[in-house]
């Protein structure tokens, strides 16, 4: 393995805990807020990663960019109002990472700017791939969260939204975790293809086609606004990206 690729792994991982654990104690938080203890008795308001981690979703998120966390535990009963405190928590993890990937976005731009001469390559190229990390799984995160699979946000978010439990909502609770599993697994798949030269197989990676989705359209408004404040053209900082 050369150093790069280590140290490319290296920053993956920290970039998923960071991300991760925000995610999660949004939840928790949103949810004790909104009148729910059962976060804080499980011990999961905390910004601790430790308390957040799923060992297979952790390793999934680190080497495929897709993976998950251990879902925070909520009782919607002790919600002061029922609907609207579901909803609220379901859709906190998301929220905030749009609002993190807003946040580490101009940080990546100035590294860029003022990092490239001022910093050894090495070390450059570690802080590198980490702060660019930061931003896209914030933004992969968020919009993988939206899929409406269980046990994703997205499946708690139509959960909270209706009390009716059809066909559809039945399957996608049971099978949801498995769709999940078969979609990151097809994703690392096409990956180890790509790597090798097989470049037509990125056209059957459903994943990455999420992970271009969330950072040229999703991602657009924080590029757009960014740009705006530090007085560049969106081309310019959009290179930086693509």
């Amino acid at each position: 393995m050369s150093l790069q690729r280590f140290l490319y792994l290296i920053a993956s991982f920290l970039a998923v805990v960071v991300v991760l654990t925000l995610h999660e104690f949004a939840h928790a938080f949103v949810a004790y807020k909104c009148g729910d203890p059962t976060p804080k008795w499980n011990k999961r308001l905390t910004l601790n990663p430790v308390r957040h981690f799923d060992i297979m979703g952790l390793l999934c998120f680190t080497f495929v960019g897709f993976g998950w966390a251990k879902p925070v535990p909520v009782n919607p009963n002790n919600f002061r109002k029922y609907r609207l405190g579901s909803g609220l928590t379901a859709s906190a993890g998301v929220i905030v990472n749009y609002i993190s990937a807003l946040i580490f976005f101009p940080f990546f731009i100035l590294l860029v700017q003022y990092g490239t001469s001022a910093i050894p390559q090495y070390l450059y190229y570690f802080l590198y791939s980490f702060v660019l990390l930061l931003y896209s799984y914030s933004l992969s995160f968020c919009v993988f969260n939206l899929l409406p699979l269980y046990p994703l946000d997205g499946f708690r978010i139509v959960e909270a939204c209706s009390r009716k439990h059809g066909k559809i909502y039945r399957f996608l609770r049971k099978y949801g975790h498995i769709i999940l599993l078969f979609l990151i697994i097809e994703s690392f798949i096409c990956g180890i293809f790509v790597d090798f030269g097989v470049y037509q197989m990125a056209w059957f990676d459903i994943l990455g086609y999420i992970m271009q989705f969330a950072r040229k359209y999703i991602g657009f408004p924080i590029v757009a606004l960014w740009s705006v404040i530090f007085g560049r053209p969106i081309s310019s900082i959009w290179g930086m990206l693509f």
